[in-house]
């Protein structure tokens, strides 16, 4: 009878294990993917892609580069969240992960960075 309750006891200790195992190699890495680090490239991306429509020069929105604002400017920009002349949400704009990147993008190149840049034309 002992042998019989330590064998079922090493089993379900040995599917506590596999379902453990399981849950790490399956739920972590969506949590690491979730939880990345914002992307310069892909803000840069979606800076030329969503932004430079309306902010170039002469368009309706006036011509915006990372030049535009220094570092701590960008950042007031993106914790405010406001856009349009402070009239609608950023996030009426782009997803939380776009901006993020694109706050990236525009805080690494903006003009007191190491990395200036004006995002081409």
């Amino acid at each position: 009878m002992q042998a019989t309750t330590k064998s079922s006891s090493a089993v379900k200790i040995l599917q506590i294990v596999f379902a453990l195992i399981v849950c790490a190699v399956v739920v972590l890495p969506l949590g690491v993917a979730a939880g990345s680090k914002p992307s310069e490239t892909k803000g840069r991306y979606y800076f030329r892609q969503t932004c430079k429509s309306c902010h170039t020069k002469g368009a309706a929105g006036g011509e915006i580069t990372p030049l535009t604002k220094i570092q701590a400017q960008w950042k007031l920009y993106f914790v405010k969240g406001k856009h349009n002349r402070a009239t609608e949400p950023l996030a009426k704009v782009m997803s939380d992960e776009q901006l993020q990147d694109v706050a990236a993008y525009l805080n690494a190149h903006a003009a007191d960075s190491p990395q200036p840049e004006t995002c081409g034309k």
